[in-house]
């Protein structure tokens, strides 16, 4: 449903051009021609913004204006003001009026002002919904540890869906920090063997000498030290699901033990000639083009095809960029509880910076910068003094907007009219002449977003 805007203006007239002005926005706009009507309005509908003369017989606009924050207190009020009335007008803002415009207006500026307090409005909306979300599942998200709700998301999360149910092979592809291990437990998770095993193992943390050891186990006397026959991950994982965290840094000999193993399930110990058998579910993960390592003699093909059943491509951050409000809230949240700091959110403006950063290390990154802000700040709002310099300054220097090959065109679309009407200050005629589009599409493209 479009926003709600109730004007309200004892001149017939000028409520009846008002009322027009904003209508052709695509605002829902509710007409009152006097304080008393406004609020029973309000009373009867949810409003969000309030444009209201400040000078009206009974009933004044700060009079107004105090009724309806004790009646909806996060509804915006916008106040019209003649010159000789400013005064009066900056006492509204003392009572929490959102700004003012002054008598007479220009279409353009008062059409601005009122559009702000829309999205500030909807932002502030927005953020209570995820609020809720988050809290509906005692502070955790509903996906299994997975926080989003962009399409890019939405698309890889409904392929995990699924493919969970079944036993094939998922291989897991993206940027490091996309949150790869979080989608592997998932899989498990919603599987049916979500009651046995999930075992991880980072095959690029591990020596080769170690590697093979740890995946497959190895018999006494194997190697120096090893003085007792040892489990291997393919056991642990036995029934369950086996991840294995950068498959494309195992070594070539290590290669053909894991390809036989997708083959028939058979391997052995390091040392020994027992065949063994397992029945483990695996999900791997790169962040590696194996395509490409393939190619140049690094990867077995056999082995890629087998890994590659089910592939699905994680989007890194900058794709999802309106998730970054639902992902910061949460690790506010948990780490604010985690080191007992009374940290209520995120100031507006460290939010859009969060939101402007490139975030090349993805959701890892955007994490840790949270954790430090939370942890070395000083009052109980992150701002964007609280934020590392390299992320203030590229959203300071960036009117460059870059978009990775392969993003949707409506995800590119709204991004390009978001980050316009940032460099516009929010003008959305402005933004609109810059893209060479009509305003109204800006408000079709958001409102379908």
């Amino acid at each position: 449903m479009n926003p709600t805007l109730l004007i309200v203006d004892d001149d017939a007239a000028n409520l009846a051009s008002l009322t027009a002005i904003f209508t052709r926005l695509n605002l829902r706009v509710v007409p009152a021609t006097s304080g008393e009507e406004a609020l029973d309005r309000i009373r009867e509908t949810p409003v969000d913004v309030v444009l209201t003369d400040l000078m009206m017989p009974r009933m004044s606009g700060i009079d107004l204006l105090k009724n309806v924050k004790a009646i909806a207190p996060d509804t915006e009020m916008v106040m019209m003001t003649a010159y000789g009335t400013i005064e009066r007008a900056v006492e509204a803002m003392r009572e929490g009026a959102y700004d003012f415009v002054t008598k007479p207006f220009r279409r353009a500026q008062i059409e601005r002002v009122v559009t702000r307090a829309v999205e500030k409005q909807t932002l502030l909306a927005e953020n209570k919904a995820l609020k809720a979300q988050l809290a509906a599942h005692g502070g955790r998200p509903a996906t299994h540890g997975i926080i989003g709700n962009a399409p890019a998301l939405r698309r890889v999360l409904e392929t995990a869906r699924q493919a969970a149910p079944s036993s094939a092979t998922v291989l897991l592809m993206g940027e490091s920090g996309t949150g790869k291990e979080l989608f592997a437990r998932a899989i498990h998770q919603l599987s049916g063997r979500a009651d046995q095993a999930f075992v991880a193992v980072n095959c690029g943390a591990l020596p080769d000498s170690i590697i093979e050891a740890e995946l497959f186990g190895a018999e006494r006397g194997a190697y120096t030290g090893a003085h007792a026959t040892r489990e291997g991950r393919f056991s642990r994982a036995d029934g369950g699901t086996l991840f294995l965290d950068e498959v494309g840094e195992l070594a070539p000999h290590v290669q053909v033990k894991l390809l036989r193993v997708l083959q028939s399930g058979e391997y052995e110990r390091v040392g020994g000639g027992q065949t063994l058998h397992t029945d483990c579910r695996i999900i791997a993960a790169t962040n590696r083009d194996l395509a490409q390592a393939v190619k140049a003699g690094d990867f077995r093909e056999d082995l890629y095809y087998r890994l590659n059943v089910i592939p699905i491509t994680l989007p890194p951050l900058r794709a999802r960029a309106d998730d970054i409000p639902l992902l910061a809230d949460h690790f506010v949240r948990a780490y604010a509880e985690k080191n007992s700091k009374p940290i209520e959110g995120l100031a507006a403006k460290a939010l859009e910076r969060l939101v402007d950063y490139s975030w090349p290390g993805n959701v890892r990154e955007l994490e840790n910068t949270i954790e430090r802000a939370v942890v070395l700040a000083r009052g109980t709002v992150l701002d964007e003094d609280d934020l590392p310099e390299t992320i203030v300054g590229e959203a300071r220097d960036g009117q460059v907007l870059t978009i990775p090959l392969g993003t949707p065109m409506e995800e590119i679309e709204h991004r390009v009219i978001r980050e316009t009407l940032r460099f516009t200050d929010g003008d959305k005629k402005r933004a609109a002449q810059l893209l060479g589009i009509a305003t109204r599409t800006i408000y079709r493209k958001l409102g379908a977003g």
